[in-house]
């Protein structure tokens, strides 16, 4: 649900001119009247338009010599592109655990996979959500490791003043069907500071110009102008999904996990996502709200990794993510009458679960089961894990040699008053 259609409806003239305009030019026009907007949008030097964001994250790759032999730290959560782009130059992918709240790549996960072997890192700001990588890119210049941020799902958004597609050596940016701002066949781009690469960058999108081996990878003229035409409501649309987000954030934080947002933030809301008790209500909800899920496996365990040479960290936090996130529908031109189907709807269902929750629970661990002062207590992130499988299935709980009933107790009460 992107909602293009009634963007269509309402800008109908406009995009009509469009295309008469780009069909008295010679398709092979300079994208540059595109590329130099987008120098606005990031803050960079230059930028070089290509036909899509994959291309994008292959010629920055391909732009640092990354090779056979070599690895790149990728995250475990986010869109293929960001790890199937290192296994296309032949080198080897790494991939990262992730923070159970950003869903952005974990430090601590970067530094255990970390080898003499590792030559650069993908990093996204996934659904828009810009993160601090001070820290991370303090790391990556103590080891000489390439920084490339993948902006693919945050052109817009900024922290602290510093914009999507400014960060690293390299920045990569997204024009797809389901972005913010939408190419109508797609779109990628490439940000940098450095001018060699950015030449380099111009020759492999034409067949490398006959000097090295290139592809076919040149923007449309008509797709660079109606991605010119959709930057300038870029902001606008901005807001809106800022507002729709405002709404979500308010209404659903006492029943779902929302992502956090920190000071500082412009989020441009990609994505909205919430995460559910465990995959059986995701799934059901998904089912009722007929709602997407992204994503819905860790990299690493795509089929396609059963055949190609990888490194992976432990997938705990990444597994939970993927069995409970869901993806509630946001674009400008949702109605708030619309809105509030979606909340009211998520409310109904999770109210009746949450009712059957605490009646399964109190079989398990006796009717005083709540108990505000446990909520002082610690306990492992393990028994968090088991009340989730509990509101699966009670029975669970027989079957695993976990027989701490007041650990039990105090994750159930953590559980039910952050999550549910």
């Amino acid at each position: 649900m992107t909602g293009w259609d009634r963007d269509f409806k309402e800008n109908k003239f406009e995009y009509l001119q469009l295309f008469e305009k780009s069909m008295q030019k010679e398709q092979e026009t300079n994208v540059e009247f595109l590329e130099d907007k987008l120098k606005l949008y990031t803050g960079r030097k230059y930028v070089v338009a290509c036909s899509n964001g994959t291309d994008a994250l292959h010629f920055a790759l391909r732009s640092l010599g990354i090779r056979k032999g070599d690895e790149v730290l990728v995250p475990q959560f986010s869109w293929i592109s960001s790890a199937s782009c290192v296994s296309m130059v032949g080198a080897t992918p790494v991939f990262c655990e992730i923070d159970i709240l950003s869903y952005h790549m974990s430090l601590d996960s970067i530094k255990r996979m970390y080898s003499d072997k590792v030559k650069a890192i993908v990093y996204p700001h996934l659904f828009g959500n810009m993160s601090d990588t001070k820290e991370i890119l303090e790391f990556c210049k103590e080891k000489n490791i390439a920084f490339i941020e993948d902006a693919a799902q945050s052109l817009g958004a900024s922290l602290n003043g510093v914009k999507a597609g400014s960060i690293g050596d390299i920045s990569t940016l997204s024009f797809n069907a389901n972005k913010v701002v939408a190419g109508i066949a797609g779109g990628g781009a490439i940000c940098t500071d450095d001018k060699e690469k950015a030449e380099m960058f111009k020759k492999l999108r034409k067949h490398g110009e006959r000097e090295m081996l290139g592809y076919n990878s040149k923007m449309l003229l008509m797709n660079a102008e109606f991605i010119n035409f959709r930057l300038n409501k870029m902001k606008e649309w901005q807001n809106r999904r800022q507002e729709i987000a405002k709404m979500y954030d308010e209404e659903l934080q006492e029943y779902v996990t929302i992502q956090p947002t920190t000071n500082g933030l412009n989020h441009n809301y990609h994505k909205y996502v919430i995460r559910l008790q465990n995959k059986r209500v995701r799934d059901h909800m998904k089912k009722v709200l007929d709602a997407k899920v992204h994503y819905e496996l860790p990299l690493s365990e795509n089929k396609m990794y059963e055949q190609i040479e990888h490194r992976a960290d432990k997938m705990f936090i990444s597994k939970i993510v993927c069995d409970t996130i869901l993806t509630l529908p946001i674009h400008p031109w949702m109605t708030k009458q619309e809105v509030y189907k979606i909340i009211n709807t998520i409310i109904i269902t999770l109210e009746h679960k949450k009712d059957q929750f605490v009646d399964d629970m109190k079989k398990i661990l006796g009717d005083d089961l709540f108990d505000k002062s446990l909520l002082k207590e610690t306990t492992e992130p393990i028994y968090e894990y088991i009340v989730e499988k509990i509101y699966e299935t009670p029975g669970y709980i027989e079957e695993e040699p976990f027989k701490n009933k007041r650990k039990l107790k105090i994750a159930f009460n953590k559980f039910y008053e952050n999550t549910i």
